[in-house]
C-alpha cells in the first residue's frame, strides 16, 4: 500500500517544468488578449525565472498573495487583477515598489489577464459563475461590439428570490446584498466583478434577476423601479472561479504544479 507521503513524492516527481515563454504563449492562445481593449496590460507583467514548475493562481496580486505564493515555492503567479492600470500613478513607490521588489527578489513572474479572463466561454469568470449557480441555456448579455460583458441564462426551475439568494450564498460562501422584487426567478443575467452598470441590459433582455459583484447607489433605485431582483455577491467572491479553472487547465495541459490561494476580501 502506498503511503500519502510516497504518493505526494510520486506526484511531484511526475511534474515537469516549462519555459516562461511557453507558458505565456499558452495563456495568450487560450485567452486571446489581443481581442480586448482593456484597462491594463494582459500577459506577462513582471518577468522572473525562465522555467516554471509551480504556478500559483489568485484573484488579485496583493502583497498577501505574493507572500503566500513564495512560501509555496511558486515560480510564477497568475491573477485576474494585476498591475499598471490605466490612469493610475505609474511610479513604483510605496506599496507598489514593495510588491514588485518582492517578485524581483524571488525571481517570480507575474502574469495577469483581466477582461480576457472574464470573457472566456468555458474557463472565464462569467462562464464558471453561471455553471456554479446551475444556469443553462446561456447566451451573451450584450450584442457583438457593444462592449457589454456578462451572460444571460435560465434556472432549471423557477424559484423565489430569497431561495435563489440563499443558493448564491451557499455556492460563494457569502450572503449577497439582495434588492428584492415581487416576481419569481427563472431567467438570470450576470456579470462578475464591478458589472453593476450592465443592469439595464439585463432589464432590456427581460431577466428576472441580475447578479454581479458590486453595487452602486443608483443600482438599487434602478432595480426597484424595474422590478428586477438584484444581487451584489462580492467582486472578489464572483471572480474566484475563472483563474482557478485556467490554472487547472494549464496544469493538465503542461504538466506543471498548480495551487489556488484565496486571499479573503469582503468587497
Amino acid at each position: 500500500m502506498v503511503s500519502p507521503g510516497e504518493a505526494a513524492r510520486g506526484a511531484m516527481a511526475m511534474t515537469v517544468s516549462v519555459g516562461l515563454a511557453d507558458l505565456v504563449a499558452a495563456l495568450d492562445a487560450l485567452l486571446q488578449p489581443a481581442a480586448f481593449d482593456d484597462y491594463c496590460p494582459n500577459g506577462l507583467q513582471v518577468e522572473g525565472k525562465p522555467r516554471i514548475e509551480r504556478l500559483v493562481t489568485g484573484v488579485t496580486a496583493c502583497q498577501a498573495l505574493l507572500d503566500a505564493a513564495i512560501a509555496r515555492g511558486a515560480d510564477a503567479i497568475l491573477v485576474h487583477h494585476g498591475y499598471f492600470w490605466r490612469g493610475e500613478n505609474p511610479c513604483l513607490t510605496g506599496l507598489r515598489r514593495a510588491r514588485v521588489a518582492t517578485l524581483l527578489r524571488h525571481d517570480v513572474s507575474l502574469l495577469a489577464y483581466h477582461l480576457p479572463l472574464d470573457a472566456h466561454p468555458e474557463l472565464g469568470n462569467n462562464a464558471r459563475l453561471g455553471a456554479l449557480l446551475g444556469l443553462g441555456q446561456v447566451a451573451p448579455l450584450g450584442r457583438p461590439g457593444d462592449g457589454v460583458m456578462g451572460l444571460i441564462g435560465a434556472l432549471p426551475s423557477v424559484v423565489d428570490g430569497a431561495a435563489f439568494g440563499a443558493g448564491i450564498a451557499a455556492k460563494l460562501g457569502r450572503v449577497p446584498l439582495h434588492i428584492a422584487a415581487l416576481r419569481p426567478v427563472g431567467t438570470v443575467a450576470w456579470c462578475t466583478g464591478a458589472g453593476q452598470g450592465f443592469i439595464e441590459h439585463a432589464i432590456a433582455r427581460g431577466a428576472d434577476a441580475y447578479v454581479t459583484g458590486e453595487a452602486s447607489e443608483q443600482t438599487v433605485h434602478i432595480a426597484r423601479e424595474a422590478g428586477i431582483h438584484f444581487y451584489a455577491a462580492g467582486h472578489h467572491a464572483t471572480e474566484r472561479c475563472g483563474v482557478q479553472a485556467v490554472g487547472e487547465h494549464l496544469a493538465a495541459a503542461l504538466g506543471i504544479e498548480h495551487a489556488f490561494v484565496d486571499i479573503d476580501n469582503p468587497v
